[in-house]
């Protein structure tokens, strides 16, 4: 029996529909249907009932404020991460995850040791403008964000062109967007809130942190 069949997963080999999207300073394809819908409803239901959630927080002007979402970093024992002065501490693989990483890594024809994940819980969750730039992640990271349920506008604005509009991509149910090159140094990204979304969606975005060892000279 496969490793897919005894976790209950079974994805497709072939990979098609690859979007590229235009974009200035920006490396981006798009995959709307990297999972069928029976593939993705099988993720999003087991990301939600299985993963341990927590909803982190944030030192803002002096006072510790929630972050709108849940989430997780899953990873390497190697593979910690730092963003906006939160630290995270990899959580072991799951075997589920490790599944997902491996069908991501092959759509991005990219190796990955950790994935955070996100879950919004209805559309009062959100995340604000940022760039994945991290020293951690490298000058010029790969990343795969995989999405699974409600459909969410991912937009993209770049940091110094003013004259360029904001991108506005509906992320939808199964699909993977792919960033790379110089996307997180020209671009900032976000997930505005709508109020009119009801259901969940949970979006899992795979790197490759860079490990740094101090050397002593």
């Amino acid at each position: 029996m496969s490793s897919s069949q005894q976790i209950g997963f079974e994805f497709s080999e072939a990979i098609c529909d690859a979007s590229p999207i235009e974009l200035k300073d920006a490396s981006l394809v798009y995959f709307p249907h990297a999972f069928s819908a029976g593939e993705a409803d099988a993720l999003l239901e087991y990301c939600l009932l299985k993963l341990p959630w927590r909803q982190d927080s944030l030192t803002i002007g002096g006072k510790r404020v929630a972050i709108p979402r849940l989430q997780n970093w899953f990873g390497d024992p190697e593979a910690h991460y730092s963003y906006s002065g939160l630290a995270l501490t990899p959580l072991p693989w799951t075997a589920q995850i490790l599944q997902i990483r491996d069908h991501a890594g092959v759509i991005a024809g990219q190796s990955f040791n950790a994935v955070l994940a996100n879950y919004y819980r209805n559309g009062r969750d959100s995340v604000g403008w940022h760039s994945d730039d991290e020293r951690e992640l490298g000058p010029q990271p790969v990343i795969a964000s995989v999405s699974l349920g409600a459909t969410r506008v991912f937009e993209m604005k770049h940091r110094y062109d003013k004259s360029l509009k904001t991108l506005r991509l509906p992320l939808t149910h199964g699909s993977v967007l792919v960033m790379k090159g110089e996307t997180q140094q020209f671009w900032r990204h976000q997930l505005p809130k709508d109020e009119e979304i009801t259901q969940p969606r949970v979006n899992l975005t795979f790197r490759k942190i860079l490990v740094y060892k101090n050397i002593m000279l």
